[in-house]
């Protein structure tokens, strides 16, 4: 990986490598990915050695757009069980760094919060995928993350689910 190299980085989203800093952390000093997300201008840092361990992995092609389309636009999956069930589930999908797994929860909670209000938990898993889903296809698609959010919502079929304080 270099400077300029566009990865997915697990659990956040895609970004650019903007940088790599040396830095001294619990006394051990180390070499430091430093990547920058499209969305709130998120600096993360990733030590160069933990690259494997952290699931780095590149952005998918634009061919594999009209998959993620297709995941939005399909119907919604019913996961059974209580909320925190859910959660879980859903959580261990967002960590496997697959952007179709993220575009299904991102569908699924959008859906299911515009019929009723989900919980908070599942809230923050809601803006977690659309953060996944919405920062690669910024990179790939050449466009804003105003123009993809808009484009995300239009194919699920709800209004914006941009993050609203005054929800929770």
């Amino acid at each position: 990986m270099k400077i300029g190299d566009k990865v997915v980085y697990p659990m956040h989203g895609a970004g650019e490598i903007t940088g790599i800093e040396e830095n001294e952390v619990g006394g051990v000093e180390n070499s430091y990915y430093v990547f920058r997300l499209p969305l709130g201008d998120m600096k993360l840092m990733l030590p160069v050695d933990k690259v494997e361990e952290a699931g780095l992995r590149p952005l998918i092609d634009a061919a594999q757009v009209e998959e993620v389309v297709a995941v939005l636009q399909a119907e919604s999956e019913q996961v059974q069980g209580s909320w925190n069930k859910r959660f879980h589930t859903n959580l261990e999908r967002l960590k496997t760094g697959n952007i179709l797994d993220a575009a299904a929860i991102a569908r699924n909670l959008s859906r299911q919060n515009a019929k009723k209000k989900i919980s908070s938990g599942e809230r923050r898993l809601l803006d977690l995928s659309r953060q996944i889903l919405i920062t690669e296809l910024v990179y790939v698609c050449g466009k804003t993350p105003e123009e993809i959010t808009a484009w995300v919502d239009e194919m699920i079929g709800v209004a914006s689910t941009a993050t609203d304080e005054d929800d929770n």
